[in-house]
């Protein structure tokens, strides 16, 4: 992302400039006069050396006039030919005072008119260049800050939707097992507190360690063996897991849960298998559900919306560096999501 200097960095770009420009003249002045030149021309060359400084003062405030002044004001608000008449005008206006101080300081010395004017243009040019460059570079910065930010509300809005999503589930769950088995209500509770805390306080972090995020999956599975019981087969795999490795919190949940809804029910042995583990800096993760192809299962309106959720986080948090495949065959239904 292109992004302009900060502002310190900047003025001694601009000193050190200016400081290069006012040195020119000394540094091309003679010292001592060469062989074969006459004494009178190193005295005139002094003078030129004098006069260059000064009219490099000139050209600091006329180099300025035009980039802050005269651009932003004329040329942007009133257009090129308003913005060209007033240039013309400020060249001439200098020009002049540039003839004013060789009247009065260097009366009966020649001084080039010539490398007056192409000073004067030259200054012009680079002042009008650095003002368009600058402010390209301004407008590309703000354009990607908005696009920050477009993104940042848009993560925000999906992490929002996660917990309602997820509480929907749940409480759809409780409401089945008290009416099954209401013995078990309590645990489910209990389970469903410690992860409302991880919910509420943790997730709000930009990352999370992939350890985290593994015990946040580990305590979801366990809410579910509580209410399912022997019912189900739930194998989580989190051998060879680099805890240090970072992941956006709750942002794998969605495919677990989606398991759970859809590999329950109707299915004869059903069983749910899920490993998380990293390769190389690289995170994989799967799961894999049994399902029923005679049994057509009704979608209420929240149906999809952890999945769609999810892709969308992943296209705006990793859009280059993650791959999700999903197999819907035979009798099972699986993801494989790989995070780089």
């Amino acid at each position: 992302m292109t992004k302009t200097l900060p502002k310190y960095q900047t003025i001694f770009l601009h000193l050190a400039f200016w400081a290069f420009v006012l040195a020119l003249p000394f540094l091309l002045k003679y010292s001592a006069p060469p062989a074969g030149i006459p004494k009178k021309a190193v005295i005139q060359s002094f003078s030129m050396t004098e006069f260059f400084t000064i009219f490099a003062l000139i050209n600091v405030p006329f180099f300025y006039f035009n980039s802050q002044v005269l651009i932003p004001k004329i040329l942007h608000k009133k257009g090129i030919w308003i913005y060209l008449l007033s240039a013309i005008g400020l060249v001439l206006g200098v020009f002049l005072l540039h003839t004013l101080i060789k009247d009065i300081f260097f009366p009966g010395q020649f001084i080039p008119r010539t490398g007056s004017t192409f000073q004067l243009l030259f200054f012009l040019a680079i002042s009008a260049s650095y003002r368009v460059i600058s402010d390209n570079l301004k407008n590309e910065q703000e354009q990607k800050e908005r696009e920050t930010e477009k993104l940042k509300s848009e993560l925000s809005f999906l992490r929002s939707q996660i917990s309602p999503h997820f509480m929907f589930n749940v409480l759809n769950s409780i409401v089945s097992l008290s009416r099954r088995k209401p013995e078990r209500v309590e645990p489910v509770v209990v389970k469903l507190s410690d992860l409302m805390r991880y919910m509420l306080y943790e997730s709000d972090d930009a990352k999370v360690t992939l350890q985290r995020e593994a015990q946040y999956l580990r305590a979801y599975i366990e809410l579910q063996q509580l209410r399912f019981g022997d019912d189900i087969e739930i194998n989580f795999n989190t051998n060879e897991l680099n805890g240090n490795k970072t992941i956006e919190p709750m942002l794998l949940i969605p495919f677990v849960e989606n398991a759970f809804k859809h590999g329950v029910g109707m299915i004869i042995n059903p069983t749910i298998e899920i490993d998380l583990h990293t390769v190389d800096n690289r995170i994989i993760f799967s799961v894999k559900n049994k399902v029923n192809r005679q049994f057509k299962e009704e979608k209420d309106e929240a149906s999809g919306i952890g999945l769609a959720n999810v892709r969308r986080r992943l296209e705006l948090l990793y859009p280059e560096n993650h791959h999700l495949s999903i197999k819907d065959e035979d009798e099972f239904y699986g993801i494989y999501l790989e995070i780089s």
